[in-house]
């Protein structure tokens, strides 16, 4: 958890208290649905809680924004992001009913209000008014963009516009070039000092 406070400090004792009680909930949970890798869970806070909050770093949500998470799977980057962001609403979409059964008694167990699931694929849900689409590296930057951009609103209310912001690794050249978008990028080694953000970005596609 100190990890989190290093970098980011703003947080009531509510939020603290929520973002402690991550790490419990989630060793508990992964021993019966394996929602996190075993070699990860004792790096919950650097591999998951952090890097998930790479988004918040590139992209202050404000209050009354709707967020999609597109195929959430344990949570990420969903519940640090609306523990963070209490005034904004999120929905945690993914096609896996037991990864949901996870988020829905980790989202109860240290009462979150701002956040749904939705078992579903993400083509299939009929709301078309969020704000942003959030994701982590749960497929290609192409397919990411033919989900989010129906259901993304045109509009700017941050610095960036309205659109596409996921979390990937590796040599993204080919799957940019695939994607016909032209993204932005953030490298995680210029937002977080230490091991474990190389090759990993924030990637960002807004609606024109």
């Amino acid at each position: 958890m100190e990890v989190v406070l290093k970098y980011f400090t703003d947080f009531t004792e509510e939020q603290i208290a929520q973002f402690r009680a991550l790490e419990g909930l989630y060793k508990e949970w992964n021993e019966k649905i394996n929602v996190i890798s075993r070699k990860d869970i004792d790096q919950l806070y650097t591999k998951h809680v952090l890097h998930s909050l790479a988004i918040a770093a590139i992209c202050p949500f404000l209050p009354g924004m709707r967020i999609v998470d597109i195929g959430t799977g344990g949570g990420f980057p969903g519940i640090p992001l609306a523990i963070m962001y209490p005034e904004v609403d999120f929905l945690l979409v993914d096609s896996i009913g037991k990864k949901l059964k996870v988020v829905d008694e980790i989202i109860a167990s240290i009462g979150l209000k701002n956040v749904r699931t939705l078992h579903s694929r993400i083509e299939d849900i009929s709301q078309r008014d969020f704000d942003f689409a959030v994701s982590r590296a749960v497929a290609p930057l192409k397919s990411l963009w033919e989900w989010a951009k129906p259901i993304i609103k045109k509009n700017k209310s941050t610095e960036l516009a309205n659109g596409l912001i996921c979390l990937k690794g590796g040599d993204l050249n080919q799957e940019i070039v695939e994607s016909e978008v032209r993204p932005s990028l953030w490298d995680l080694e210029d937002i977080f000092a230490g091991e474990g953000f190389e090759e990993k970005f924030v990637v960002w596609v807004g609606k024109k």
